[in-house]
């Protein structure tokens, strides 16, 4: 059963999805050479304080971070610790905040100066391909057709698609019904409705798709060594367009989606 959110829900979603925005944009501004992912870590453990929030991933199932720091080849739930950032690094962040009971989920990736041209070949595709997923995030379509098409823009662009993780519904636990595959077949699985919200997150590996866990038991790299992307959004499907509820200041929505209005606090 996929839940289905009422008017107050989704605007206490409104409510932690803006803080995790927020909070993505303040981290943005520590991506520099030098900077150690701990530090990244412990900022964004303030910030998550500011904001009124938990985190919600610190403690899950064991997690040591209050967010997922992953570098490179890294593809998800790096741990922040002594590494520090190097110029052309790319640096995933992951971010899941808790406010009176409902969780917010975004993560996005930077670069640390000027990326190599394939990070930022990477990088675009893999933008390319959440936002081609939102988009079919709509009202009486079905979840395969957000799965085909982040899948499809991948594959033309000759990257792997991850598909050991997937993206989920999320609301008053951080993983929901349904499950969002980052590969599908048109007109397959359930039917979007409004009220429900997805957190949907494409996963790209420049070079083979193939995936290999480190010793630390958390972190997931891709086993080419190769560069990979996470780029996720928590996305409220409506009666019109899809709504984005975790935008960032500086984020520009493209065309076909909407960023959430202020909430009501």
């Amino acid at each position: 059963m996929i839940p289905i959110k009422d008017q107050n829900g989704i605007e206490a979603m409104r409510i932690s999805g803006r803080a995790v925005g927020e909070t993505l944009e303040a981290l943005s501004k520590l991506i520099q050479p030098g900077v150690s992912t701990g530090e990244i870590d412990q900022a964004a453990a303030e910030f998550i304080i500011e904001k009124g929030g938990t985190s919600a991933f610190l403690g899950y199932r064991g997690f040591p971070g209050h967010v997922c720091i992953s570098v490179n080849e890294e593809i998800v739930h790096g741990i922040g610790g002594k590494r520090r950032l190097q110029y052309g690094d790319i640096v995933k962040i992951d971010v899941g905040i808790i406010i009176d009971g409902w969780v917010g989920d975004s993560a996005m990736t930077f670069a640390v100066g000027a990326p190599h041209a394939d990070s930022q070949r990477l990088m675009d595709t893999t933008r390319d391909a959440l936002w081609n997923g939102i988009r079919k995030a709509i009202a009486g379509r079905r979840l395969g057709d957000v799965s085909h098409a982040i899948e499809k823009t991948i594959v033309d662009a000759g990257m792997g698609v991850v598909r050991e993780f997937v993206g989920h519904g999320v609301g008053r636990k951080l993983h929901e019904e349904p499950q969002i595959p980052n590969y599908g077949s048109k007109g397959t699985g359930p039917k979007m409705k409004p009220g429900m919200i997805l957190a949907i997150e494409p996963m790209v590996n420049l070079g083979s798709a193939e995936i290999k866990m480190m010793s630390d038991g958390w972190t997931v790299v891709a086993a080419d060594g190769k560069p990979s992307c996470h780029m996720e959004h928590t996305v409220l499907i409506t009666d019109d367009l899809p709504e984005i509820l975790t935008p960032r200041p500086s984020l520009e929505i493209p065309e076909g989606m909407v960023a959430s209005p202020a909430p009501i606090i």
